[in-house]
């Protein structure tokens, strides 16, 4: 097996020169060097997810890059090698020649500054926005506008497993094999397949147990294809695993947003209008599209009754790394920027922040509730049903949130100061469009599940093994869970948006069912096999005068009729499709001192188990209350 590194780009935006590689050619252990021309293998650049194209203004993202790199980090060769430590030592005896290029770094001044990212007009792309009311209007209506310029910083995710891969090539077959810690098999396979363009029948795509994704591995990235091609140039298995430097260079970042956003408010506190304007930088490439910023327009007052409403943002390409969608992917940058203007809103109209989000939310008599915005499934966002306002007061009461206002006035003139912050949310989760299942039973009783979505620790095996076993009435320790192999399952649109259970779960419960209606078809034709042979045609019988003929027959044969057998493996496949997303709510609070051992109090998670829930629906002979169509689950988090 050889091991692979990847030479990166130590420049943000550079023109390349020249690339030398006979230094690292000639050391110990030392394989190959491969720069971009020495790929033939690599047919295009680096496809959208599934294979797709790129939406907004066109750009490619290069496999390696070979004429100018765009951030730092950008692979620019690969070094093949005996060992993992051979391949490092070639990957810095490697020698680049680099023609510096001013850089885009600040998201503002990325949008006008020259020379551009890519070969574009500025470095904007994907405009999104939406809105509903009069806003322009509203605001002559106010009492009180706060408005604010508010920054989200730039972050990147750390999984305790970093990204890797594995790839081998069966020359007799034809058959490429990979293995991959990604949260997407099959769109890693259809992006292969373009990449290298090779039917995706041919390839497999294979995912053990992952530490940790987050939305990041979720992303297809360069390394993959890069070992995909070096297996086939060399005929020899091609593994390479990130360092932890190297994964922060290079695993998507998110969240960098500038909003400058207006809230306008009556006397009385209640919402009349929001204003918000706001530009994503999203790194070298806008891989994302714009799903990202979308969340950010369609999450922005969320929990809120809003009547007049507008946002409108840019995707901002700079010379950082690519762009991806991390935990929440859009939506948290929304409900930071809204938070903090109700909180500045509280101070200027002199009320709690607690009793400002009361006044605001949206009321359950209201459900359900359609505020006027488009998701970016086409669907029109709607909400039911939701207690918000229940929801909220008891997260006050499980924090005792007035005791801790008091010890708050208390405290103000001491040398230790005490902060409360309290916010709300509701999003969009459990994203479609489908997911299948297939369910089999061997002779043994063994029950094996097959699915398209991976697990990073989030526990399918146990949650849709217990599914399984309650619809099929089968012990849970005879059900096996099995994923990550695209030749098991033909297709899998990936973990990530809370969407397992919301779309695996009504798949393997539907599938489970199929097969116990085969069951239970089964047997009533057994019975009616076994009658057929004790009854005599001669005193009449219940059965057809074709089915008496053929007893008959084979009674005067001297034989028994052989009874109908069930299948060794019964299986039934399912692929349910969810009308709309799901959404979910949340109060969250925290009261803490900045001294480093001052005691905090957490509300404890009050959200129904799975299990339960589904325990709870079945025995109300209906399906659990979080698969129907904009379910709400409200839950106390700290």
């Amino acid at each position: 097996m050889l091991h692979m590194a990847v030479v990166r780009s130590r420049h943000a935006h550079a023109g390349i020169i020249k690339i030398a590689v006979e230094a690292a050619r000639g050391l110990p252990g030392v394989a190959a060097v491969l720069t971009a021309p020495d790929l033939p293998e690599i047919k295009r650049s680096m496809p959208a997810a599934y294979g797709g194209s790129f939406k907004g203004r066109a750009f490619q993202v290069p496999v390696l890059a070979h004429e100018r790199v765009r951030y730092v980090g950008e692979g620019v060769a690969i070094v093949l090698a005996e060992s993992a430590y051979a391949a490092a030592d070639g990957a810095q005896a490697v020698e680049i020649e680099y023609e510096p290029l001013p850089v885009a770094s600040d998201t503002e001044a990325a949008v006008t500054a020259q020379p551009p990212v890519h070969e574009w007009p500025d470095n904007t792309t994907l405009p999104v926005g939406a809105h509903y009311g009069d806003v322009e209007k509203a605001w002559g209506q106010c009492d009180v506008v706060v408005s604010e310029r508010i920054r989200h910083p730039r972050i990147a995710g750390a999984a305790l497993e970093t990204r890797g891969a594995l790839a081998y090539h069966d020359a007799e077959t034809g058959a490429l094999t990979i293995w991959s810690s990604t949260q997407n098999p099959y769109s890693l396979r259809d992006s292969l397949a373009t990449v290298l363009e090779m039917p995706a029948e041919q390839i497999r795509v294979m995912v053990p147990d992952v530490g940790g994704g987050f939305g990041p591995k979720g992303s297809i990235y360069p390394e993959e294809m890069l070992v995909a091609a070096a297996a086939l140039k060399t005929d020899r298995p091609v593994k390479w695993i990130s360092g932890r430097g190297e994964d922060l260079m290079t695993s998507g970042h998110d969240r960098d947003q500038v909003h400058e956003a207006r809230v306008g408010f009556k006397s009385d506190g209640t919402i009349l209008a929001v204003d918000d304007s706001f530009l994503a930088d999203v790194g070298a490439y806008p891989i994302e599209g714009e799903g990202l910023t979308l969340n950010t327009v369609n999450h922005f007052c969320a929990p809120y009754r809003v009547a007049n409403f507008r946002s409108a943002g840019k995707s901002v390409v700079t010379n950082k790394t690519l762009n991806g969608a991390y935990r929440g992917a859009g939506r948290p940058e929304a409900n930071f920027v809204m938070e903090r203007l109700m909180d500045i809103g509280a101070r200027r109209l002199r009320l709690d922040p607690a009793e400002l989000r009361r006044r605001n939310l949206v009321q359950p008599t209201e459900m359900p509730y359609k505020p006027g915005l488009i998701y970016k499934d086409g669907t029109p966002i709607a909400y039911d049903p939701a207690d918000f306002p229940a929801s909220f007061d008891r997260a006050l009461t499980i924090l005792g949130y007035h005791e801790w206002r008091g010890r708050q006035k208390d405290q103000q003139h001491g040398p230790r100061r005490l902060g409360i912050g309290v916010s709300c949310y509701a999003q969009g989760s459990g994203l479609g469009p489908y997911e299948g299942a297939t369910v089999r039973v061997d002779p043994s009783g063994k029950v094996y599940v097959f699915i398209g979505v991976t697990a990073q620790g989030q526990g399918h095996a146990t949650t849709l093994a217990q599914i399984a076993a309650d619809e099929l009435g089968a012990n849970f320790d005879d059900v096996i869970v099995q994923a990550g192999d695209t030749t098991q399952f033909p297709f899998g649109m990936g973990t990530g948006g809370s969407r397992v259970m919301a779309n695996s779960g009504p798949a393997v419960a539907q599938t489970a069912r199929e097969v116990k209606r085969t069951f239970a078809s089964s047997a009533v034709r057994l019975s009616w096999w076994a009658c057929r042979a004790r009854v005599s045609p001669s005193r009449g019988s219940p059965w057809p005068p074709s089915s008496r003929r053929r007893s008959s027959r084979s009674a005067s044969r001297g034989s028994t009729p052989a009874p109908i057998s069930i299948p060794p493996r019964s299986r039934g496949p399912s692929a349910p499709r969810p009308r709309w997303w799901r959404w979910t709510s949340s109060p969250a609070m925290r009261a803490c001192s900045p001294m480093p051992w001052r005691t905090t109090r957490d509300a404890p998670s009050t959200r129904p188990s799975s299990r339960g829930s589904f325990r709870a629906a079945r025995c109300r002979g209906s399906r659990p209350a979080s698969w129907k169509s904009w379910s709400t689950t409200r839950r106390v988090s700290s």
